[in-house]
Formats: C-alpha cells, structure tokens, sequence
C-alpha cells in the first residue's frame, strides 16, 4: 500500500511542496514520482538523470489560469518564463493547458514554435538581442518586449516600408527592491534590463506615430524567488500609471505585464505564498490601479517560470566515493554536481535531498554532498544531516526542474543529463542524454597539429 511522501501536500499550489505532488511511498517503501520508482528509473536510465512529473506541471498551469480568472476582472494570460526550463516537451504541455511563453534567444524562441506553442501567445525578452533574433521574432508574429533604444534602432531597420509594423511592449525598472538574492533582483534602479522610468515617457513620445511600431504592452518585473506580498501591490501603482501616459499619447496599449517572481519551497523553513495568493494579490491591485485612473482594465499578463516546473523535478544520482575529514567534514560524492546543478556554486541555494529506496530513513551522520568535478566549491547540500549510505545507492535532489537543466554546462567535459516525463506510471524520454562524442561535434583539429600526435 503507498502512503504520501509529504504529510500536508499542497495539491493546489505546488510551489509550497518540497517534492511534486504525485511523490509517494510505494508498497516497496521506495520514492515514486508520477507512479513509477525513482531507482528503476535510474537503472533504466542512467544517472545523474532529471526527472518531471506532469502532473505537478499541469496543476501550477491552471492554479495560475484559474486564479486569474478568478481574481481579476479582466482579460488575461500566464506566460511561461521559458529560460527556467526549455524544451519542445514543455512547450507543448504549457501551451496545451492554455499559456503562453516568454524566450530570450532564438534557441528558446524556435524550441517553443517546434513544440506547438502559438506565436501570438509569446513574447521575447532580453536586454542585448541580436538582429537576427529580432527578425525571427517579427517574421514569426512574436510580440517583441523592447529592453532599450538598441532593441527599437535594430527593429526599425527590420520592418519593411509598408510591413505590419512589430508588436511591441515596453520594458522598464519601477524601481521597487524585493529581498531575494541580489543576481535575481530586476526591479531596482541600477538593473541592465529595462528603460530607466525617466525614459519611458521620451520614448514613447518618440514611438508616436511610427508606422513600423506599434506599442501594445508595458512589461516589468521586480525579481526572482520572492515570498513577500506587498512589492507587487506597489508595482500595479507603478504600472497603471504608466499604462495612463502611454494611453494619453495615443499608444493602443492592451497588455500590462508584472512579470512573475513567486517563491518555491527548496527546504522545509521556506514558507512561499500559494498560487492563488499571489494571483490575488496581483490582480486585485492592478485592477483598483486602474479602476482609481479611470481606465479600461488592460489584458493581464504574468510569466511564472521556477513555480511551474521547479517542485515538479527532481535529479536522481548515484552515490560513489565517501571521504571523513575527521573532526571537520564527511563528503559523500555524487556523479553529477555543478554541471547539472550550478546554482548552490553560484547562488548558495539550499535543497532538500533523501534516499530513493530509503525516504523516510533517519539521519545518523552529517554529509556534505559533493560533485564529482574538479573544483573545491562543487558542493550541492553542506552539512547535511543524512542516513548513513554506501555506494552504489540512489540519492534524490528535490525542487530541481528549474534552472538546473537550463543553466547546466558541460565543465570538465561531462555530459548533461537526460530527461524523463512521467505519468501514470509511465516514463518517457524527453531529453536524450549527451554522450562524450557528442561533445566533439564542434571541435576541429587543425592538420598542422596532427603530426604532434
């Protein structure tokens, strides 16, 4: 008989989860996600191996359309924050539960379209695009979130004299900081994204009657992984304001974006708000913004992106080498690490992590997890209070289906992991897993050098 591995699961809102919201017990006592165990996964496919349960994908996806619904009297529209996790895959699933998504390069912009995803419901960010990102952009009907004059310069010289003009939404910094780490923090005033809020109205004075521009969205966002509340009530203030000039100046402005930002539980202290909460808080303020101006409430658009897929992965190693420093440190090793987890190394994140034939054992020693690469900082959890392992057994990382894969590098030459869906008990293979040769597609030796050998 299974039983719930998380006494208390949120099933409505899975940021508030530490695992996805299928992960069970088995009747072997083994960790199970979307029904099928986690070692038998890891001995069908190999390790390190990503593991996300649709299940947990597709609840956050309507907790989010529904909220809005819900909580806002207008029109509407979740944006996928794409760069938290890219494939054709979740293309595919987040447009069939009715979102949109946001890219930021080409790559992300093509993975998106060859998933399915309508182009009419993306929008593509970044504060350096390249020209040719911009006109793939045009040429596929993607609304174009315009960061700063360099991105404007570069489109005028892409819409043909009498073409449809871009779609166009205007980023800028409202100046509102969060309490989150300061890589992730993008509504302050000194950020690279975004026009300064002093430059919004010369713009747009100056987008007046440009036949190749028509300005239809004002975007902005103030972070990442955030649990407070009252920022996004201050960014509504910020934006209606902004939406008012814009329509004063003859701009045909529908879209108002308050990008995303909502927190996940990584550790079991975190205390994220749920979906809903959020939602809530976010469209009852913009639409008492506008309702207080006296103007026509604006389509409503928010780009969730670590809350929809983060509580929905898991990475699955293998445990190898232990090392007892005695009197300071006992490191267990791991064959991943930084490569297919950089953010503990580059944000000090803190996971959770258990045993998957053995989740509810107790601690009896303090570990400190490790990756195998050749860099002293490569550490995924410190400190660790842990059951007392030995080789060769699976150890499970929870909250790991954002920024893991999407940041994932292959230093020292190692290969990136693969990718499996699950549901129902039934696994497929949605990433392939790289193979060292496929590391020396791009490397050529010169014939001069080939004598050296």
């Amino acid at each position: 008989m299974s039983q719930p591995f998380e006494l208390g699961c949120d099933t409505t809102s899975p940021n508030r989860n530490l695992a996805p919201i299928t992960a069970e017990i088995d009747a072997q006592g083994k960790l199970a996600v979307g029904g099928c165990a986690l070692s038998d996964l890891a001995e069908r496919y190999g390790t390190p191996l990503y593991v996300l349960d649709e299940a947990s994908i597709r609840q956050a996806c309507r907790a989010y359309r529904e909220a809005l619904e819900r909580h806002y009297p207008g029109p509407s529209l979740a944006i996928y924050a794409s760069k938290a996790n890219s494939s054709m895959a979740l293309s595919a699933l987040v447009a069939s539960e009715g979102l949109g998504l946001d890219a930021v390069s080409a790559g992300e912009l093509i993975t998106a379209l060859d998933g399915g995803m309508p182009a009419e419901r993306m929008v593509l960010h970044g504060n350096n695009k390249s020209l040719e990102e911009l006109a793939l952009a045009y040429r596929s009907g993607v609304m174009v979130v315009a960061d700063n004059q360099h991105d404007l310069d570069l489109l005028q010289t892409i819409v043909p004299e009498g073409g449809e003009p871009v779609r166009l939404m205007l980023r800028f910094t409202p100046g509102i900081e969060c309490h989150t780490h300061e890589y992730i923090r993008t509504g302050h005033l000194d950020s690279k994204f975004g026009f300064d809020p002093d430059e919004l109205e010369p713009v747009l004075r100056a987008l007046q009657g440009a036949a190749w521009a028509r300005v239809e969205g004002l975007h902005a966002h103030i972070g990442s992984q955030i649990f407070e509340l009252e920022p996004h009530r201050d960014l509504a203030a910020v934006m209606a304001d902004a939406l008012g000039l814009a329509r004063e100046l003859g701009h045909p402005v529908r879209d108002l974006n308050v990008g995303g930002g909502l927190g996940i539980r990584y550790v079991s202290s975190d205390d994220p708000p749920s979906i809903d909460a959020w939602v809530q808080v976010v469209g009852t303020a913009v639409a008492s913004a506008c309702q207080q101006r006296n103007l026509e409430l604006p389509r409503l658009l928010c780009e969730p992106g670590r809350s929809l897929v983060a509580p929905a992965g898991v990475t699955v190693y293998t445990v190898g080498a232990r090392k007892v420093v005695p009197g300071i440190r006992t490191y267990l090793s791991v064959d991943g690490g930084m490569s297919d987890n950089p953010r503990p190394i580059t944000y000090q994140s803190q996971y959770t992590a258990c045993l998957a034939d053995r989740p509810k054992a107790e601690a009896e020693e303090t570990v400190t997890i490790a990756g195998k690469h050749c860099e002293s900082g490569d550490v995924l959890l410190k400190d660790l209070p842990f059951p007392a392992c030995t080789s060769g057994e699976i150890l499970v990382v929870l909250a790991t289906g954002a920024y893991n894969v999407s940041m994932s590098s292959n230093y020292n030459r190692i290969p990136r992991p693969a990718t499996v869906l699950v549901k129902g008990a039934e696994a497929e293979l949605v990433q392939r897993r790289e193979q060292p040769e496929d590391l020396l597609r791009y490397d050529l030796l010169p014939e001069r050098l080939r004598s050296v050998v």
